[in-house]
């Protein structure tokens, strides 16, 4: 076996392993509500500490083999005194422990390192010693009966060969289907060896002598050929085996596999103890079905699977993506040559028309030619000799040159006519063809999504165990639900979402659940409840986080707002979801300890962050002493969707299907005037109308030509399907909007595109789509653009600005400074370190945050400005504001924890005066500063 094969093997039972050591670790948390552990988990239990240390001691890993024995061990105790012993948090905290130094062996082999011997002794053998202290040894008698249901061990026999073996046969099956399989040899020593430790473990022993004779034979074989027999004899021994096991027939097991005998697998047959020709009763005498032999391997059959990288599967969703445009590509033309077919078509006709106006002119024509007879002519000549003869013109015809190049062009009509239908028909097959690949490209889609499908229980496996750690450290005892964890979701959206769905859980533990006096006094039950659902919405994955705690305190974001500098009236204006979205800010907590758990001053806005790179969403609700809840809004795909491509004012748009209720024509007459702007009736209610183009700056805009129809191409080669004013109405959080635009195009299947870059799309935008003809549009987030024009038609005093004091109150100080960082508690220390000095300062989140303060009239005579900020960067904001004539001259000091010299020289080619690194030195920061607003003032 090559050393790649080898490595590959045994990184696949690692991954193995760790599914084993999750279920082990189940078993145990689940086991603290009765103190018990029921016989199926205590089974299950069992397998996975058996698979770990048979596993591990084929794959050469002895010291976790041997560990997992002793693990196995003790669920061994806990099954025989399952009446009598109670699982305690001691004992329950020892088997956590075992297990997790189980989890750290693996994930060092897994990363290639070494385990020391001195190590395990050290640390990992007191725990299952302790173990042993507690527990006690395994009785002998115990081995026959640990893996059997109570009083009647065949059955968990028949069960275990009816799946576990029969896993291993049809595995030994397909390789054997191979021509030339070049681990067959490995393969079978492994099934040998994990099929022999079955065997001991259920005590049969002439299945052991089965397997080890099976080895014994592999361990002399020398050509492939020989190695192949002997695993067509293993297969039809064990076979024979696990027929006779099922049967309850323990007597005439076979020992050994006979190279001499190839017909060993009939043997049982005929076999007249089994009594299974004349004795057995038809279906007509007991009217009833064959029994359990038949569902072997049908109704238990388990299909193989295939282990393939996450980087392949995601190759290949790329290509799907470039396959989706193809298609659209391939439909786009075949709609471009049908319009020209029908247009040769309409062309056609009308030469075979013209064509025989000529005709009927010429013919008129030769006519009144005819009796002119002129002389000396041709014509005169030819009407001369057919006159000798006698012939008149209903006799015989008289053909010009004239006459047969008319007929030659009637001829090359008729052929073109007959080319033209061939096209036609050819065309017809081709859009056929066209629509049977449509069909099976998203047959394809639909399989490339399952297979890039992971069940929500890989990450929420995670969650009890977490909880329960959480609960003995702190004295709280919380209940963890969890409903839909079989619900698939893409592997990226899944990695993406296990820190946010960890730090939500902690979250709802720390500042939800309250502790067991507070309840009581409360009138709650003693035991907190944290509820985790999940179900699926249109395209989308809904994820609820409910604790039923003390909920968020209003008062306390207020405070704390107004403490981090926010203005107070403002404040007291604010709604309860302003408030709420606070809690989301960078370094915003209401804690007023810090401890472990939190207070930190981190957090909330990086589960935020983290599921906007998916897409995703997050909002929170919450009733004060009854509880908060999280929902979380994920993407269903992040690789295709279908769309409605618009276009308002030049700007081409795309909006998903799944967001729109309806598109109808806008008339003048629909339009009333509101308060507040426009509305029109659709359907006897009124449903607020917007003008997207109107809120939307952007830079470049379609060629203004586009009210032409023939222009449209520059967006799609099609014709949009609505060429007059419309309006698509919207429903998002379940409240209508009317959007209004000039046309709009089918609906149609898109690849997503991710658009990377120093400068990010608007928040409204989720990605890109690329039409089919390959230009890109915006793929817009209803929501977040309808959340973008309500915060510009009335500025939210919350997010707009988190200064004390209005834009303009420093419009005639002096020495007033912007200072721009992403983070809300850095921003505070330099406004205190600067207003100490004798400054105004004024505080913008990010870059654009800053540009739009400085674009209202704000005016500064300095900028202290963060590099890395979401939204506008630093480098980018210096950009733009040296683009414009009258920001241009203001001094820019880039404070930023980059020390490279690379950050350094790229912010002084942009613009920047002086480039300072994090933590910085107060003096040099307040000299430097004087320095740069000196030299600015003289220049």
């Amino acid at each position: 076996m090559s050393l790649q094969k080898e490595l590959e093997i045994k990184m696949q039972f690692l991954e193995e392993a760790t599914e084993h050591l999750n279920t082990l670790e189940n078993v145990i948390v689940e086991a603290k509500t009765n103190r018990k552990i029921d016989l199926q988990k205590i089974n299950t239990a069992l397998r996975a500490a058996h698979s770990i240390k048979g596993g591990a001691g084929i794959m050469g890993f002895r010291p976790l083999s041997d560990l997992s024995h002793l693990l196995e061990d003790s669920f061994k105790v806990l099954k025989t005194h399952k009446n009598s012993l109670e699982i305690d948090n001691s004992l329950q905290s020892l088997l956590l422990s075992a297990i997790d130094w189980l989890r750290q062996i693996v994930e060092s082999i897994s990363v290639g390192h070494d385990v020391d011997e001195e190590w395990i002794t050290t640390f990992c053998y007191p725990v299952f010693a302790e173990l042993r202290d507690i527990l006690g040894e395994p009785i002998p008698e115990d081995a026959m009966t640990i893996l059997s249901p109570e009083n009647n061990p065949q059955e968990i026999i028949s069960l275990l060969f009816k799946t576990e073996v029969e896993d291993y046969l049809q595995r030994l099956e397909s390789l054997l289907k191979e021509e030339k399989s070049s681990i067959l040899r490995e393969e079978m020593v492994m099934m040998s060896s994990q099929l022999g430790g079955l065997g001991e473990m259920l005590q049969i022993p002439a299945f052991v002598q089965l397997c080890e004779s099976i080895i014994q034979h592999l361990s002399t074989a020398v050509s492939d050929a020989e190695v192949e027999e002997i695993a067509q004899l293993g297969l039809q021994s064990w076979r024979n085996t696990q027929i006779l096991l099922i049967a309850g027939q323990l007597d005439d097991l076979p020992t050994a596999i006979n190279k001499n005998k190839a017909d060993d697998y009939y043997r049982f047959i005929v076999s007249p103890e089994l009594n299974l020709v004349n004795n057995t009763p038809t279906l007509e005498e007991n009217g009833e079905s064959f029994p359990e032999f038949t569902n072997i391997t049908k109704a238990e059959k388990q299909e193989p699977t295939v282990r393939v990288p996450s980087r392949e599967l995601e190759q290949i969703n790329d290509l799907f993506g470039e396959l989706t445009i193809g298609r659209n590509t391939v439909r786009l033309q075949l709609e471009r040559v049908s319009k020209l077919i029908r247009n040769l078509n309409i062309r056609v006709k009308n030469l075979e028309r013209e064509n025989q106006e000529l005709r009927l002119s010429y013919e008129k024509f030769s006519l009144q030619l005819s009796t002119l007879k002129p002389k000396y002519s041709q014509l005169e000549k030819d009407w001369q000799w057919e006159n000798t003869y006698k012939f008149d013109t209903l006799q015989l015809e008289r053909y010009s040159e004239l006459h047969i190049l008319s007929q030659t062009v009637t001829e090359n009509i008729v052929k073109i006519q007959e080319i033209t239908g061939d096209i036609t028909v050819n065309l017809e097959d081709t859009d056929q063809v066209n629509r049977l690949l449509n069909k099976t490209s998203r047959k394809l889609q639909n399989s490339l999504t399952k297979v890039r499908m992971r069940p929500l229980s890989d990450i929420m496996e995670r969650l009890p165990r977490a909880l329960h750690n959480l609960s003995q450290e702190y004295g709280k005892k919380v209940n963890l639900q969890i409903a839909g964890a079989d619900i698939l979701i893409e592997r990226g959206i899944l990695e993406a979402l296990n820190e946010p769905l960890m730090h939500l859980l902690r979250n709802a533990f720390d500042h939800g659940i309250e502790d067991a006096q507070t309840r009581i006094a409360a009138g709650k039950p003693e035991q907190g409840l944290i509820e985790i659902k999940t179900v699926h919405h249109g395209d989308r994955t809904i994820i609820t986080i409910h604790d039923d705690g003390r909920g968020i305190q209003r008062e306390k974001i207020r405070t704390r707002a107004e403490s981090m500098g926010l203005d107070t009236q403002m404040l007291a204006n604010a709604s309860d979801e302003d408030l709420l979205s606070l809690i989301f800010e960078p370094g915003f907590s209401t804690s007023e300890q810090v401890t472990t758990l939190s207070g930190r001053g981190v957090g909330m806005d990086i589960v935020c962050n983290n599921l906007k790179l998916i897409d995703g969403e997050i909002t929170v609700d919450s009733i004060s002493g009854k509880g908060t809840t999280f929902t979380l809004s994920l993407p269903f795909t992040l690789s295709v969707a279908r769309i409605v491509l618009i276009e308002s004012s030049g700007i081409a748009l795309a909006f998903p299907t799944d967001t729109i209720q309806e598109i109808c024509l806008l008339e003048d007459k629909q339009i009333l005037a509101a308060q507040n702007g426009k509305v029109i009736n659709w359907r006897d209610s009124l449903v607020e109308l917007i003008n997207i183009s109107q809120y939307l700056e952007l830079n470049h805009k379609l060629n203004s030509k586009l009210n032409n129809i023939h222009s449209t191409s520059f967006i799609v080669e099609n014709p949009p399907r609505l060429e007059e004013k419309i309006v698509l109405i919207i429903n998002t959080d379940n409240k209508l909007i009317a959007i209004q635009a000039d046309r709009c195009w089918d609906e149609q299947e898109v690849s997503l595109r991710r658009v990377e870059g120093s400068i990010p799309l608007p928040d409204y935008f989720n990605n890109c789509t690329i039409l089919n003809n390959g230009r890109i549009a915006p793929l817009v987030n209803p929501t977040k653009l309808l959340d973008f024009i309500a915060k510009k038609d009335t500025i939210n005093p919350i997010s707009q600005t988190e200064s004390s004091t209005p834009f303009l109150s420093t419009k005639n100080q002096k020495n007033s400074i912007l200072i721009i960082d992403d983070s809300i508690n850095v921003r505070r220390f330099l406004a205190l370190t600067l207003e100490k000095a004798g400054y105004f300062v004024e505080q913008a989140k990010d870059g654009q945050d800053a540009l739009f303060k400085l674009q209202s009239g704000l005016q500064v005579q300095g900028i202290i400005c963060d590099i890395e900020m979401p939204r506008l960067d630093g480098y980018n904001f210096l950009i733009r504001l040296k683009s414009h004539t009258h920001l241009q001259q203001i001094p820019v000091i880039m404070l930023s924890s980059r020390t490279s010299d690379k950050y350094r020289q790229l912010a002084i080619q942009l613009g920047a005066k002086v480039y300072l690194s994090k933590p910085y030195n107060e003096h040099e920061l307040l000299q430097t500063l004087k320095q740069v607003l000196k030299s600015s003032s003289l220049n």
